[in-house]
């Protein structure tokens, strides 16, 4: 059955987790569909692991589409949340409808993810109205790298957690169907989930969420540039494909491959080699 924002809510009432990963291709978003996987983000962070920057900033809404559209063709059954890049909605209410209805329309997401509090609730409201789902991102957002001096855990002191609640009730309020809480202390992220109504998805954020999300290819042990502390490597595919790249070099320069297996024999006409030879 097609995961939905009823299939989330659903899910929080009756206490069964939402898993979640980023994905950003046609392949691995079929694996993905194949496993089971609840929702798949086409998260900004394609910046960071398929395009190399140091931060989520560069990310386009052109290539949100393109990267997005192709894990779209790849799901029937998984919900598709798109990220909408920096500086897509936070200049007016107009501007992130227009980019959130692209989002949906060209790249044929199921929802749209923005990050911030009480800023951006005037979005969410407009986005909302209009039809489209919308997921929240509070604590660390990526996005605001530059503000928070780093990738920081937010919401250690008093006031901070103090804001980011009331920042969740508000964007609950605005409309939201769900909220990603990143690199929050794991007692705040678990008071804010039994508060809000709508379902949580953590990232850093403790195993009281609703749901959790990662990079797949941090999880995957692709990513090596540096691993956050809240990331499980459920398998070393890094080593693993460099190991296939090494054997593969190996056989090419050896002449060890291709191999009969893996050539063809046949000519309709093998004489024409003859003829071509007097050439």
């Amino acid at each position: 059955m097609k995961n939905t924002v009823a299939t989330f809510q659903k899910m929080k009432e009756s206490h069964e987790k939402i898993s979640m990963l980023t994905c950003y291709d046609y392949s691995t978003a079929r694996l993905m569909e194949n496993a089971g996987i609840n929702g798949i983000l086409v998260g900004d962070s394609l910046g960071n692991v398929m395009q190399g920057y140091e931060d989520t900033l560069p990310v386009t809404m052109e290539e949100c589409i393109i990267y997005g559209r192709s894990v779209a063709r790849a799901t029937k059954d998984t919900m598709v949340v798109m990220d909408m890049p920096f500086m897509s909605y936070q200049v007016s209410k107009e501007q992130a409808l227009m980019n959130a209805g692209r989002l949906m329309k060209e790249a044929r997401g199921n929802a749209v993810k923005l990050e911030g509090g009480a800023a951006v609730c005037p979005q969410i409201k407009a986005i909302t109205d209009a039809g489209i789902p919308v997921m929240a991102h509070l604590g660390m957002t990526p996005q605001s790298v530059n503000a928070f001096g780093g990738n920081k855990v937010q919401g250690k002191s008093g006031e901070a957690a103090k804001r980011m609640l009331e920042d969740a009730y508000r964007i609950q309020d605005a409309g939201a169907f769900a909220v990603v809480l990143e690199c929050v202390p794991s007692p705040l992220a678990a008071l804010i989930t039994r508060k809000l109504t709508i379902p949580t998805i953590g990232i850093g954020a403790g195993s009281e969420t609703d749901g959790q999300i990662l990079v797949y290819q941090d999880m995957l042990g692709m990513f090596s540039d540096y691993v956050p502390k809240f990331v499980k490597k459920f398998a070393n595919l890094g080593q693993e494909m460099t190991d296939a790249f090494l054997q593969y070099d190996r056989e090419v320069k050896d002449t060890a491959f291709p191999d009969e297996k893996h050539e063809f024999h046949k000519m309709t006409d093998p004489e024409v080699l003859e003829e071509l030879e007097k050439l």
